[in-house]
């Protein structure tokens, strides 16, 4: 029988020689979900360790991945790494869990949490893997949370979790939270050393083992922080952070109308000074991070955190806030929004990324649906009518007649409209994203565009008329305000 590979969490091995058998290949990895993050993970710890089994739930992911392909798209050099690695027997896939967690020495878990239609945080899907790794765990072990979660979670949750179904003692194997700080189309370069790799562990025994293991993996500094709550707590703050400050921007870019400005520009000024990083308003927040990380603390803490609570709010209300717009600009051309055929152009949360979690552009489909209107969809990477809008082809445009349409996601195919080909409607564009001048379309840019010109063009033409500004909006009663 062989000896069992080295430990990397009980301090027997020295710094050195930890570093020298985690890349010698000596310390086998299981990393548990292969998804949009998880592969690239995956990927990386591989060509750094080489040791490495991925594990996933979908048979269809792991055969994908056996085979040396990668299932996800727009990760730049992700295909040719899986490529590689699986042909070099570096890495390997399984759907047992318990299995890989047995011959694995390092459990790295990058698996979502979300949240329940209630706002509170679903941990099933963490603590399904918690089953597997627990099923395997061996003392010297060490386990590495990268999924996002509530902090505390490590602590009160995670820990006495693996303690309990494992039978292992305090202190017989280790746990460290190293959040993943990556976006999509990116997360080769992100991993690799974009940013700095924060970690924090249950003890300092687990903090010192993931400090050394993702000093290798990343060219970038490894943070360590006190413990494994603050570094679940970093990971949370950077979405909250992200999320109050486009509330801001969105409360910002409705003020356009009544101003008469275009507020990108201004937003754009304003960031030439340090004190100022103003983000950029839109239509809404879409994806798996943003929307979900401030329920991780609105539900768990008795503070009342009106400011996060406000900001979801705001955002969640963004999609409502553009259709408005719409069937106001409709109406200035004697169409009535429940009688008008709607194309809305973008599914996906962002641009080239197939994931439409919490995507806008769902609840502008919504919104049109309960306002009467017939909306289509357009999206070179999804299906519409799984959303509820009829699906039309990119190519096929030209041969519809719609009364409006919106951008939501700006998606790079999209450059390819044939505006001019296409009827004269309104255009809503949330993103700031096409220039319409000339084609005969109505255009309303929310928030104004980049360019100065304030959220309504001129009807015929897409862009304001320089010479003649556009009224601003009027409220109380016919006041400017």
């Amino acid at each position: 029988m062989s000896a069992r590979p080295p430990a990397p969490y009980d301090g027997e091995l020295s710094d050195d020689e930890l570093r020298e058998r985690l890349v010698g290949g000596e310390i086998p990895v299981a990393v548990y979900g292969l998804g949009k993050m998880g592969l690239p993970l995956a990927g990386v710890y591989a060509e750094t360790a080489g040791d490495v089994t991925g594990v996933d739930v979908d048979p269809a992911v792991v055969e994908t991945v056996a085979e040396g392909r990668s299932h996800v798209v727009g990760e730049p050099g992700l295909d040719e790494l899986v490529a590689d690695q699986v042909a070099r027997g570096r890495l390997e896939a399984t759907t047992d869990g318990a299995v890989a967690a047995a011959d694995a020495r390092i459990h790295a878990i990058i698996v979502p949490t979300l949240v329940t239609e209630d706002d509170e945080p679903d941990l099933t899907t963490v603590e399904s893997v918690l089953e597997d790794v627990a099923a395997g765990l061996a003392p010297g072990d060490l386990v590495i949370a990268e999924s996002t979660l509530p902090p505390g979670s490590c602590r009160d949750v995670l820990y006495p979790h693996l303690r309990q179904e494992s039978g292992l003692e305090r202190g017989a194997f280790g746990l460290a939270f190293c959040p993943e700080r990556t976006s999509s189309g990116r997360a080769l370069r992100d991993i690799r050393g974009a940013y700095p790799k924060v970690v924090g562990g249950v003890d300092a025994a687990s903090t010192r083992a993931a400090e050394l293991i993702y000093d290798e993996i990343t060219s970038n500094e490894v943070h360590a922080v006190s413990d494994a709550t603050t570094a679940e707590a970093v990971k949370v703050f950077e979405g909250v952070y992200r999320d109050v400050n486009i509330a801001l921007a969105n409360e910002l870019g409705r003020l356009a109308d009544e101003l008469g400005i275009s507020v990108r520009e201004a937003i754009d000024t304003a960031n030439g000074i340090p004190v100022c990083q103003l983000h950029e308003p839109g239509p809404g927040v879409g994806g798996h991070c943003i929307p979900y990380y401030p329920h991780f603390l609105l539900s768990r803490f008795e503070e009342p955190m009106p400011v996060m609570r406000t900001a979801r709010e705001l955002n969640d209300a963004m999609p409502s806030v553009v259709v408005d717009r719409l069937a106001d600009e409709l109406a200035a051309t004697g169409t009535d929004l429940a009688e008008a055929s709607v194309a809305v152009l973008g599914i996906t949360y962002r641009p080239g990324v197939e994931e439409t979690r919490a995507s806008p552009a769902i609840g502008v489909i919504e919104a049109l649906r309960e306002a009467g209107a017939d909306v289509a969809g357009v999206d070179p990477l999804v299906d519409p009518a799984e959303y509820g809008a009829r699906p039309v082809a990119l190519e096929d445009l030209p041969d519809e007649s719609f009364d409006g349409a919106v951008v939501v996601t700006p998606h790079e195919e999209f450059e390819a409209i044939p505006w001019r080909e296409l009827e004269p409607m309104v255009v809503v564009d949330g993103r700031d994203a096409v220039d319409l001048s000339g084609t005969g379309h109505r255009q309303y840019t929310f928030a104004g565009s980049r360019g100065g010109s304030p959220p309504v063009g001129g009807e015929g033409d897409g862009a304001s008329d320089a010479s003649e500004p556009p009224e601003p909006r009027r409220t109380d009663g016919g006041r400017d305000v």
